[in-house]
């Protein structure tokens, strides 16, 4: 009957069968489960070693989980002595701490640990050759990478699977009701396959990093949740944009599960308003443990949709741009919406709030505009092709220069580039303009105009390294864009040139956000005069090289 089992589950995804006929071997099984188990029992006896213990001696003792009212001890009290002759424990937040800290291992366990899983194993696959074999078999990439995604943590999710119970018995104990567990669990759930999703997705575009990738991607994970988990500890709600980056933590729920539930008000996270305030398009969504949920298993759902729209584009052919320029225009959108959500602040006591929101929305959108710069940008073979043959189609399969640019495969990146920031700038001028205070208007129009303008100049300078006749093209353009955002600064602080005191020179930079305040209109005119001349020198050398490459192909076609 198991021998039946299996060669089921093999006709249904072949790829699962291989990767779970590789990894469950005995000898790894065992270790797996003794490590689950140990560590357990481990996380066990250091919480009951917390536990106060009775004693001869008369003095007063304190403890977390003692039930005593003490001023001496903010977060301590007083054990009482109960008939018994032992203390009365307060088991309820200890079983809460218990289930804190194994939710916290779980989560970056199951992040950080699954993403270098699948990284190394695509690497191992790259180097061995057999990638390009699965490439090769008749099998869709949901198929092949979805086993993968199921397949290759399996180890993973039996070590994880084990500590289930005690899970599940911790947030009893902590008196934490069954459907808000339900709710975490779903969280989790869709972290790990918006996690995994972008792992497998940077695997493919990633692959000339080899051996690095893994810890590369990981290291990142780790970086990012220890961040995000220290500002959840710390935070007090203050209405930032930076707000959407806590729906990638599944701890989010956590300070929420605890709160509503404890007895003693000093906990692991500490209580408050933040996510009882936490407002998207001035919705109350942390006011409830469901709607908060919700609306973080939507923002996992949408990016791995997206993720999974890179990885089927990439799987078949590595040589294809992750995105389409149509799906860029909606990534954007959804984007831009998304994060314009939580910028919105209620409360203008604070009128500079929603300016230093602005500043944070323009380095999300050189973010998220230099990873649209490095999925769009064709490379030189591409655009040869287009430059040769764009010409020679049908006059009525031929589309206009225009249309071409804007939803061209082939096409210089630049146009759709430009199409995408106009998006991305109406939804942003349109927020802007409805500011009930006046002041910092102007400092915010200038901040999303000079970001425009330089991330076209970006855009230009990316497609003119990958023009160049160099075998390692996408390394030259990614360290050139690097070095105009990240040298400007480093030069300035070198010089001691403090955007308060000297703001001009820091219009020219990435980081212009930081001088627009402290500048005047004459200086954000004139770097916007000075950024567009680059930008029409840079793109008349770019229509000349588009134009000798189109040239060249046809000479030599022709033989002269």
């Amino acid at each position: 009957m198991a021998l039946n089992l299996v060669n089921r589950l093999g006709e249904l995804n072949p790829q699962v069968f291989r990767e779970l006929k590789g990894r469950l071997k005995p000898r790894n099984v065992l270790i797996t489960v003794a490590i689950s188990l140990v560590g357990q029992l481990i996380l066990l006896m250091s919480f009951a070693s917390e536990l106060p213990m009775s004693s001869w001696e008369n003095s007063t003792q304190y403890s977390r989980y003692c039930t005593g009212y003490s001023k001496q001890y903010s977060s301590s009290h007083t054990c009482i002595p109960d008939g018994l002759g032992d203390f009365e424990i307060n088991w309820q937040l200890w079983w809460q701490d218990v289930f804190i800290w194994l939710s916290l291992i779980g989560i970056f366990a199951l992040l950080v640990v699954g993403t270098y899983m699948l990284l190394s194993d695509l690497s191992k696959e790259e180097s061995r050759g057999t990638l390009n074999f699965l490439r090769l078999t008749p099998q869709s990439s949901l198929s092949i990478l979805g086993g993968k995604l199921l397949g290759v943590p399996i180890l993973l999710y039996i070590a994880v699977g084990l500590a289930f119970p005690l899970h599940l018995l911790s947030s009893l104990g902590g008196s934490i009701s069954l459907g808000q567990i339900l709710w975490f669990y779903l969280v989790i759930a869709s972290s790990c396959l918006c996690f995994y999703s972008l792992a497998l997705l940077f695997g493919l575009i990633g692959r000339k990093l080899g051996s690095f990738q893994p810890w590369l991607g990981s290291g990142v994970v780790l970086m990012f949740l220890v961040i995000m988990t220290t500002v959840l500890h710390h935070h007090s709600y203050n209405h930032q944009a930076t707000d959407w980056l806590m729906l990638f933590h599944p701890g989010l729920l956590l300070p929420h599960l605890i709160d509503a539930n404890s007895l003693n008000p000093v906990n692991l996270y500490r209580k408050g308003s933040y996510l009882e305030e936490l407002r998207w398009f001035y919705l109350p969504v942390g006011a409830r443990v469901g709607t908060l949920a919700s609306l973080t298993i939507l923002n996992n759902a949408l990016w791995s949709y997206w993720a999974w729209q890179g990885i089927q584009r990439c799987f078949h052919n590595p040589t294809a741009n992750v995105f389409s320029k149509r799906q860029s225009y909606l990534l954007t959108a959804g984007f831009e919406l998304t994060v314009i959500g939580f910028a919105l602040a209620p409360d203008v006591a604070y009128t500079k709030r929603l300016f230093e929101n602005a500043q944070m929305l323009v380095v999300f959108n050189l973010i998220l505009f230099l990873g649209l710069i490095a999925a769009l940008s064709p490379h030189r073979q591409a655009l040869q092709d287009w430059a040769r043959y764009r010409h020679q189609q049908p006059k009525s399969q031929r589309r206009g220069l225009l249309k071409d640019l804007l939803w061209g495969e082939k096409s210089p990146a630049l146009v759709a580039i430009a199409l995408n920031l106009a998006i991305a700038s109406v939804i942003l001028l349109t927020w802007v303009l409805f500011w009930s205070d006046s002041t910092y208007k102007m400092p915010a129009l200038w901040a999303l105009l000079l970001n425009i303008s330089f991330i076209l100049v970006c855009a230009t300078v990316a497609q003119l390294m990958l023009m160049m006749k160099a075998k390692k093209r996408s390394v030259w353009a990614a360290t050139t864009v690097a070095g105009l955002i990240i040298l400007p600064p480093i030069v300035f602080a070198f010089l001691s040139l403090n955007p308060n005191h000297l703001p001009d020179v820091w219009l020219f930079s990435a980081f212009h956000w930081a001088g627009v305040e402290h500048t005047v209109g004459v200086s954000v005119g004139f770097a916007l005069i000075a950024q567009s001349l680059t930008l029409a020198v840079l793109n008349l050398q770019l229509t000349r090289r588009l134009q000798k490459a189109g040239e060249s192909a046809t000479k030599a076609l022709c033989g002269s």
